[in-house]
C-alpha cells in the first residue's frame, strides 16, 4: 500500500517528541484512560468493551491481538505531547517549512507539442513554510487524502517544476500512483 500524505504528515510530528510512548499495554491503556477521562471513552475510542479496558490498566492483560495493539498504540501518538508537536507544526509552517520526498506518478499540463506524458519519477523537494501551513492546516480541518495529496502536488509544482514560479509558467502537474512519501520537518 502506497503512503499517505496524512501518515507521513503524523510521523514527521512524531519525530520531534523528546520521550518515547509508554511502550507496555498497560501504559499505554493507563495514558489513554488518563486523556480521555474515563475507561468508557477510551473502550468506545479502540472499540472493545469497557472491562476489557479496565483488565490491560490493571495489568490482568498483557499482550493486545495484533490490530489492538496497532489501534492503541495509533491513538496513544495521537495525543502524545502536544506542546511538542504544536510547536513542531507552529515552526514548519512559519519558518522551517519541510522537505518532501517521494515517489509516484507526475503528468502535466502543458502548451501542445510538449511532453507531457506522466512517469514515475523520485523527487524530494524542500517546500517553504506557506506549503507546510497549507499541509497541517488541511490535515486538522479533516481534509480527504486526494485534498491533501493535491495541496502536494501543488507546492512540488511551484517548488520544482516551475523553480519558484521563475520557469514554466502555467505548468499543471498531475500527481499520481504514489509509491512512496515522506515528510521530514
Amino acid at each position: 500500500m502506497a503512503d499517505s500524505v496524512g501518515d507521513s504528515l503524523d510521523r514527521a510530528l512524531e519525530s520531534a517528541f523528546t520521550r518515547r510512548i509508554p511502550q507496555s499495554a498497560q501504559a499505554q491503556m493507563k495514558y489513554l484512560v488518563k486523556q480521555l477521562k474515563g475507561t468508557k471513552a477510551a473502550a468506545r475510542m479502540l472499540g472493545i468493551s469497557q472491562r476489557t479496558v479496565e483488565r490491560y490498566v490493571a495489568g490482568k492483560l498483557k499482550r493486545p491481538r495484533q490490530e489492538l495493539r496497532a489501534r492503541l498504540e495509533r491513538e496513544v501518538k495521537k495525543r502524545w505531547q502536544p506542546q511538542i508537536r504544536a510547536k513542531a507544526r507552529k515552526k514548519a509552517a512559519t519558518t522551517d517549512g519541510l522537505v518532501l520526498s517521494t515517489r509516484a506518478r507526475f503528468g502535466f499540463e502543458a502548451a501542445a507539442g510538449t511532453t507531457d506524458d506522466a512517469r514515475i519519477r523520485d523527487i524530494t523537494q524542500a517546500l517553504p513554510p506557506q506549503w507546510a501551513d497549507r499541509l497541517f492546516t488541511a490535515r486538522e480541518q479533516g481534509a480527504s487524502e486526494r485534498q491533501l495529496q493535491q495541496i502536494a502536488a501543488d507546492g512540488l509544482a511551484q517548488m520544482y517544476f516551475r523553480a519558484n514560479d521563475s520557469r514554466a509558467q502555467g505548468l499543471g502537474v498531475e500527481f499520481s500512483d504514489v509509491e512512496q512519501l515522506d515528510i521530514e520537518l
